[in-house]
């Protein structure tokens, strides 16, 4: 691998651990999570340098914390003009902003990918052990989970619905082209 790979690696990463940890703040934010558990504490830590002064400028619209998003898209628009500046890969503006709105898909995408998984691995050993991230794992995996545990009752008192939970994550990933 040269310079160039190393470096757009590099500046890739990063860009992505911030923003799935901003995005696990909105979304612990949206299952209204107990902020005072260490791990949310760590999130809001983390994030909040970045946030704050957003927060002073756009203001969040009911639930949803608009500069959250902001902050996610920007950061990902960012990393994508960076990463094409270094590469060098001529890409327009354009192309740089649906780049980082498919990338923030995916990386929903698959953050809930490994979250169900933890879950489902949870419930194998005892998921209910003493641990500040299982609650927030559940909390977390409840919304998407739901749905299709309503449509897909458990069968011999086994749930399926994390296995097609994946099935369909799977299956977005792959019209996003990942």
């Amino acid at each position: 691998m040269n310079f160039t790979g190393a470096m757009s690696f590099l500046v890739g990463t990063l860009i992505d651990l911030y923003t799935t940890a901003v995005m696990l703040r909105l979304l612990l934010q949206w299952v209204r999570a107990d902020f005072y558990n260490p791990v949310c504490q760590f999130l809001v830590k983390v994030t909040n340098p970045l946030l704050i002064p957003i927060r002073r400028v756009v203001p969040s619209i009911g639930r949803l914390d608009t500069a959250s998003v902001m902050l996610m898209f920007v950061l990902q628009a960012l990393g994508t003009w960076a990463i094409a500046t270094i590469a060098p890969i001529p890409m327009s503006t354009t192309q740089i902003l649906l780049y980082a709105l498919t990338k923030l898909g995916i990386t929903l995408l698959m953050t809930y990918l490994i979250l169900i998984i933890a879950v489902v691995i949870l419930s194998w050993i005892g998921g209910r052990a003493r641990h500040p991230l299982i609650p927030l794992l559940y909390q977390l995996t409840e919304p998407v989970l739901q749905p299709f545990r309503r449509a897909i009752p458990p069968i011999a008192g086994i749930d399926l619905s994390p296995l097609f939970a994946l099935i369909t994550i799977r299956f977005l990933l792959l019209l996003l082209g990942w």
